[in-house]
C-alpha cells in the first residue's frame, strides 16, 4: 500500500509540476514553487555580491549593463506578446561584472545575472558578450536550475523530504543552490546544468541575442575563440558540461536561420580587448576613432 501510495504521490507531484520551456516546447519537472526559487536567488545573489564586491564606473561594467538591459527588453517584449509575461513574475533583473580571473558567467532565478572579467578576454566585443549573456538568462527563462534542483533533491532527499531539505536544511541547500547556477566548484559528483540544459540554453540564447539587435552568426566566432582559449587545458568553469565545441558550433549553425528570423541588425559595434593583466576596477577606453576598444588594466 505504502508503495502504491508513492507512486501515486509521485505522478500526481509530476502532473501538477510539469511547465514547458518556451520556443523549444519541452516538457519539463519543477517542483519548487517560484516564490521559494526567488527568495532563494535573491539571497544567495545577494550574499555574493557581499563578498565579491562588483565592479563599479568602467567601460566593461557599463558594457555589461547595457548588453544584459538590451537582452532584459527583448525577452520581456517577446514573452508579453506570446502571453507568457507571467514567466517573468517577480523578476528583480540585475547585471554586475566581478573583478575575477575565471572564464565564467551565471544567470539566478529572477535575473539576477554575473559576468567574470575573466571572460572578457574571449567575449572582445559587445556581440561576443551578447552571446554569453543570452546563454545565462536563457538558463533562467527555461527555468533549468529548479529543474536540475528538483532532480538532485528528489535523488537525495527523495520527494517527501523536498521541502523539508528548502527549510531545515540551509548548508546542504545552498551548496547545492552554488552548485547548480555554477557559481562554485563540482560538489560530490553533482554538476551545474545536464549537456540537455546547455544546448538549450545555446538554442534560446542565440535567439535572445538576435532578438537584442545582435547579429547571431557572431556566436561562431565567439565559440571559436573559446574552444582555442581551452586547447590543451582542461575546460573552463564556463564549459564544464556543455557539449563540444564541434557539436556546439554545428547546432549554432543549424539553428542560424531561426534566429535570423528575430535579428533587426542594431547593435555590436564595441569591442573590448585585453592588455595586461586583470586590475580590480581598472580599464581605459583607446582614443581613437572608430570601434571603441576597451582595455582591462594596464
Amino acid at each position: 500500500m505504502q508503495t502504491r501510495f508513492l507512486i501515486t504521490l509521485f505522478v500526481g507531484l509530476f502532473l501538477i509540476s510539469c511547465s514547458t520551456v518556451p520556443l523549444t516546447g519541452r516538457k519539463q519537472l519543477n517542483m519548487i514553487p517560484s516564490n521559494e526559487m526567488m527568495s532563494m536567488s535573491y539571497q544567495q545573489y545577494s550574499e555574493f555580491l557581499k563578498e565579491n564586491p562588483p565592479v563599479r564606473h568602467t567601460n566593461e561594467s557599463k558594457m555589461v549593463k547595457s548588453v544584459g538591459n538590451n537582452i532584459q527588453q527583448a525577452v520581456e517584449t517577446y514573452l508579453t506578446n506570446n502571453h507568457l509575461s507571467e514567466m517573468l513574475e517577480g523578476y528583480a533583473w540585475e547585471f554586475n561584472l566581478v573583478d575575477d580571473k575565471l572564464v565564467n558567467a551565471w544567470c539566478m532565478p529572477g535575473g539576477k545575472v554575473v559576468v567574470y572579467t575573466g571572460i572578457l578576454d574571449v567575449t572582445q566585443t559587445e556581440t561576443g558578450l551578447a552571446v554569453v549573456m543570452g546563454h545565462e538568462v536563457a538558463h533562467a527563462i527555461a527555468e533549468h536550475g529548479n529543474e536540475r534542483l528538483s532532480q538532485e533533491m528528489l535523488r537525495t532527499a527523495g520527494n517527501l523530504g523536498l521541502m523539508v531539505a528548502l527549510k531545515d536544511q540551509p548548508a546542504e541547500t545552498q551548496a547545492l543552490w552554488m552548485t547548480v547556477y555554477g557559481v562554485g566548484t563540482e560538489v560530490g559528483g553533482i554538476l551545474p546544468y545536464s549537456r540537455l540544459h546547455e544546448t538549450e540554453a545555446d538554442h534560446l540564447g542565440l535567439i535572445f541575442m538576435a532578438m537584442a539587435g545582435y547579429n547571431p552568426e557572431e556566436s561562431v566566432d565567439f565559440w571559436s575563440r573559446m574552444a582555442a582559449n581551452s586547447s590543451g587545458q582542461a575546460p573552463p568553469e564556463f564549459l564544464s558540461t556543455h557539449p563540444t565545441h564541434q557539436t556546439r558550433i554545428s547546432n549554432l549553425n543549424k539553428w542560424m536561420p531561426e534566429a535570423k528570423k528575430y535579428y533587426t541588425g542594431k547593435k555590436g559595434n564595441k569591442t573590448n580587448k585585453n592588455s595586461g593583466g586583470n586590475k580590480k576596477g581598472g580599464s581605459k577606453s583607446d582614443g581613437g576613432s572608430g570601434n571603441k576598444v576597451i582595455k582591462i588594466g594596464g
